[in-house]
């Protein structure tokens, strides 16, 4: 039985309630009244029900495929504004002890380098990492027991908070590490760590189980029910995903909105991200293999139809993705990106020769941090270092009330610009400074508040004169 308040995966990701959806959604994708009733369901920006999306994801009516883009485009601004929070992956182990047919880490694989960062190379790392701008990582490791315990995830995760370098230091550690114990994710919790991220890779459990064959993470259940434990830990902001690619977008997509209902009809909170990785090529990786790729067109109507359905929910693109694609869905939904990455073990410090690559995945968008956030300015986007929200105790319920009034512009607005005053004077090409501080100046003027716009103009004169890590 469907029951998103359970906590048993197979009921709150129920498969019969996936196909019924997807039998629903196909039967309506061209119900104009059905498709205008949900659509002026989504105006008033409180979100949509799977079932619901799902008819506006299989819609094929090109007038009203514009409606839907249009109103993401006028959420994503409503809730996120202008502003596009940066980050940066760190992988700390590529030893792992399962069998992911789709992830070059698997365990069967044989030639692709295995290495484990000690805790001074992790400090390099940081240091390269500061010296390019960064202020937020997301560490990325195998499941392996034996060469990555939660000790020392536990150790990696201190020791990146610890080093402070010139100007620079990481304000904020995401994790993305494999499915644990409400113990360990309480250990987690107590380090310090922003959000947690696992991707589902597929909500399909017969896929799920063929994809992952081996090792500890082919539990389906135990693997689904990880946000549950994290929550039950404390850890009240978690990151959902799914690998698009590997199973039927709409399966996928139907499924995805399904577990964030699930977070907020158990816990209260839903997802504070999601993000939306398809599958790339990578070492002993074809994705020709898999025959469920999507094409770009449908890729950002994903990304519009999550938008509207999870208003406000922050929405995830990495540099898998090329800048024609990013710039096209950062209109449409996506508030975080990252920049400047490397997805192999001490790619920043040391990069490994192109023949001994232990990249996860190939990167499409290859540009240095520099030049993508030159990139956003030129857009009109406030690149964002901000970590404000989590170092004030805004998370999970607290933060969800704010962004949900549509009152998160009041803190991300101003520590946005601070945090780029930042980069501008820190790290900034000549370039990228003068379109920084000619964006500055121009967003200045758009606030209502005087006495913010002052306090706040005031804050980034001392940031201009050596001060740093003001936040509202």
């Amino acid at each position: 039985m469907y029951n998103p308040k359970s906590h048993t995966a197979e009921e709150f990701i129920n498969h019969e309630e996936i196909l019924s959806t997807l039998d629903y959604a196909e039967k309506n994708k061209n119900n104009v009244a059905l498709i205008d009733e949900i659509i002026a369901k989504a105006k008033k920006e409180k979100g949509l029900t799977h079932r619901e999306a799902s008819v506006l994801l299989a819609c094929d009516i090109p007038e009203k495929n514009e409606e839907i883009y249009k109103l993401a485009r006028k959420i994503k601004n409503d809730y996120y504004g202008n502003r596009v929070v940066l980050f940066a992956p760190l992988y700390l182990s590529n030893y792992c002890v399962n069998g992911c047919v789709y992830c070059p880490y698997h365990k069967k694989n044989t030639h692709i380098p295995r290495k484990k960062l000690t805790q001074e190379e992790i400090k390099q790392e940081v240091i390269a990492l500061q010296d390019m701008g960064h202020k937020r990582l997301a560490i990325e490791s195998g499941e392996d027991p034996v060469n990555n315990p939660i000790e020392y995830i536990l150790e990696s995760i201190k020791t990146i908070y610890s080093v402070k370098h010139k100007n620079g230091a990481i304000r904020r550690v995401n994790v993305n590490i494999a499915a644990t114990s409400v113990e360990n994710y309480k250990k987690l919790h107590d380090v310090g760590i922003g959000t947690y991220v696992l991707f589902q890779e597929t909500y399909n459990k017969e896929s799920y189980e063929k994809l992952h064959p081996t090792g500890p993470k082919h539990n389906y259940a135990y693997h689904t029910e990880a946000m549950d434990r994290a929550m039950e830990a404390g850890i009240d902001d978690v990151s959902l995903g799914v690998l698009f690619g590997l199973e039927s977008y709409k399966y996928e997509f139907a499924g995805l909105l399904m577990h964030a209902e699930h977070l907020e009809a158990a816990f209260g909170v839903g997802p504070h991200a999601i993000s939306v990785p398809r599958i790339r090529k990578a070492d002993d990786i074809d994705p020709n293999v898999f025959d469920n790729g999507i094409d770009d067109e449908t890729f950002e109507k994903i990304v519009a139809c999550i938008r509207i359905s999870v208003p406000y929910t922050g929405m995830i693109i990495s540099t898998r993705e090329s800048q024609k694609v990013r710039e096209k869905v950062l209109s449409l939904g996506v508030s975080q990106i990252s920049g400047g990455s490397k997805t192999s073990v001490g790619g920043y410090y040391n990069p490994m020769p192109e023949d001994e690559n232990s990249a996860q995945f190939d990167i499409s968008d290859r540009r240095p941090l520099d030049e993508v956030m030159r990139w956003l300015i030129d857009l009109g986007y406030i690149p964002s270092f901000c970590t404000a929200c989590y170092r004030k105790g805004r998370t999970g319920e607290r933060f969800m009330a704010i962004c949900k009034n549509e009152q998160i512009h009041n803190f991300c607005h101003p520590n946005a610009l601070m945090t780029l005053k930042e980069y501008i004077e820190d790290y900034a090409s000549p370039e990228t400074r003068a379109a920084g501080e000619k964006l500055i100046e121009k967003e200045l003027k758009l606030f209502n508040d005087k006495n913010l716009e002052a306090d706040l103009e005031d804050k980034l004169a001392k940031i201009h004169n050596g001060e740093r890590d003001f936040r509202y």
